[in-house]
């Protein structure tokens, strides 16, 4: 066991009397009754060391339950109980205020371990979530492409080319496709609102794609003709490709357009132009998708839907060049270019308890800490971590089965800010919106909109909110209100304080969420 003196930076913090008022001395296990000291910021994250630590070590949470996660300031005690910890958990990944992270940097005894869990437990198999900066850009990049087959290329030369047309379009509204050069202008490939015809078609070199923004004036369900031809090099005489029709589903739900469908709502995909040596082929949906053992393959889609989520809501800008799309101030719904979109990420998701496996992740890097600080124990530690992941198992059983009574056409998921999305990942939900990516951001009119587009597009019988938000203003409850969606409870990033509440522990915290979800979900809400 480490000598613990008190840090010199409490000293700077001006509590070095304050601590000597509480005549703490010696080593941190002496002060904890001869147990190993473990401190764990956030109430959720207390609740999983101390199924690992059980009664070999003393676990505090620095951030009581109830409270925000985000915002939450140390008072007096939880800094005297970072000053003599063995080990320190944090949550990580941007999650703890500066503030508090700072205090646990500068009060921590020389020699004590700080693990920031969501950002270690990558070692045990969890994977972080990149948080999309702009919610609008969450959907997929659909571009145009010119493939030949592997067998082909010798025999098909680098010049020949494929024009690609827009043949057909049928839907409740206008669609253009454009693409945005070096200084931010439009070049209009395709456009339906001035009709159809020889204007609507580019043209491609073999082995080449282009990123494409894909603008529809209003949502639902749109199906568009595609046909391209074949050339040797621009001057040849071209061969028509196969034609082919493809589905978007804007601002609605995907999943009831073409039941068994792929759904497509993120990823590269492009409207693909293939032809072999006898410049022959056909147009077809070529995108990434993820292979055993790779980071990505060809996937070909046969049937396909691909998803325009009302997050992608724009308003048409005011420049004259953009007037192809509208008036300034209309609305689109706007797939945008992948080089100028999803590229754009901002901080990984923090929320990764959410996901019952990736806090089993999190229970074996527990372990591991503990065991290295505390030797004499780490079989009792192996023990309980063993007994606590048997329980999570059971838990996602349990998560899954719940979830899965929510139907397939309602399993919409829309929150005040993007913090559940390993939930949806991890148990086949659809993160159809929030109000704000960030809780520190203040919701645009923008996002007000896209919000009640969602509401009203998907017939989203309810929407979410933290029990820490219920009764305060929030622009999630007047547009719930205002459309007549029922507004139900979800626990965030605490659990329930003493008194309140059922979900005092992880495992009460995940079946309160699945029991309300699917309970709230589960309800129809009538198609006007």
């Amino acid at each position: 066991m480490i000598r613990h003196e008190v840090p010199r930076a409490l000293a700077a913090l001006g509590l070095v009397g304050a601590l000597a008022g509480c005549a703490v001395q010696g080593t941190a296990a002496e002060a904890g009754g001869g147990k190993t000291r473990v401190v764990a910021t956030t109430s959720i994250l207390a609740d999983i060391v101390g199924n690992v630590a059980g009664d070999a070590a003393e676990v505090t949470g620095l951030i009581p339950p109830g409270a925000d996660a985000h915002s939450y300031e140390l008072g007096l005690r939880a800094v005297r109980d970072i000053a003599y910890a063995d080990v320190v958990f944090t949550n990580g990944l941007l999650l703890e205020p500066q503030r508090l992270t700072r205090t646990v940097d500068t009060t921590v005894p020389e020699g004590t371990r700080v693990v920031p869990v969501a950002e270690r437990a990558e070692r045990h198999g969890f994977q972080p979530r990149l948080l999309v900066e702009d919610a609008g850009l969450d959907a997929p990049w659909l571009g145009l492409r010119v493939a030949v087959p592997e067998q082909d290329k010798a025999a098909v030369p680098k010049t020949a080319v494929a024009d690609i047309s827009l043949k057909h379009i049928d839907g409740p509204g206008d669609m253009a496709a454009y693409i945005v050069g070096t200084f931010g202008t439009p070049e209009l490939l395709f456009n339906s609102a001035d009709g159809l015809d020889e204007k609507d078609q580019t043209t491609l070199p073999i082995d080449a794609h282009t990123h494409v923004s894909w603008a529809f004036s209003e949502p639902g369900v749109y199906t568009i003709t595609v046909g391209a031809t074949a050339r040797a090099d621009i001057n040849a005489e071209p061969t028509p490709l196969k034609d082919q029709t493809f589905t978007i589903a804007v601002g609605v739900n995907p999943h009831e357009v073409l039941p068994g469908a792929d759904v497509i709502t993120g990823g590269h995909v492009d409207i693909t132009a293939e032809f072999g040596a006898d410049y022959h082929g056909s147009i077809g949906l070529l995108g990434d998708a993820p292979g055993e053992g790779e980071t990505s393959i060809s996937h070909a889609y046969e049937r396909a839907v691909i998803a325009v989520p009302s997050a992608t809501l724009q308003e048409v800008p005011a420049g004259r060049e953009y007037r192809f799309l509208g008036n300034p101030g209309d609305e689109t719904y706007l797939l945008p270019q992948a080089v100028l979109g999803k590229h754009v990420h901002g901080e990984y998701d923090p929320h990764f308890w959410h996901d019952v496996n990736a806090v089993k992740a999190v229970v074996n890097l527990v372990r591991d800490e503990l065991s290295a600080a505390d030797p004499a124990h780490s079989a009792q530690y192996s023990t309980n971590a063993e007994h606590y992941v048997e329980l999570l198992d059971a838990l996602n059983a349990d998560v899954k089965t719940t979830l899965d009574q929510i139907p397939q056409d309602q399993r919409n998921l829309v929150t005040t800010h993007d913090g559940y999305g390993y939930l949806a990942d991890a148990y086949g939900l659809n993160l159809a919106g929030y109000v704000t990516p960030n809780p520190s951001q203040e919701p645009s009119p923008r996002d007000i909109i896209a919000l009640t587009r969602t509401l009203e597009n998907l017939h989203v019988p309810a929407v979410f909110l933290e029990p820490a938000a219920e009764g305060a203003p929030s622009d999630l409850v007047q547009v719930a209100g205002r459309l007549g969606v029922k507004v139900c409870t979800i626990r965030g990033d605490s659990l329930d304080p003493p008194g309140g509440g059922q979900a005092h522990s992880y495992i009460d915290f995940m079946r309160a969420n699945a029991q309300s979800l699917s309970t709230c979900l589960s309800e129809t809400k009538e198609k006007p």
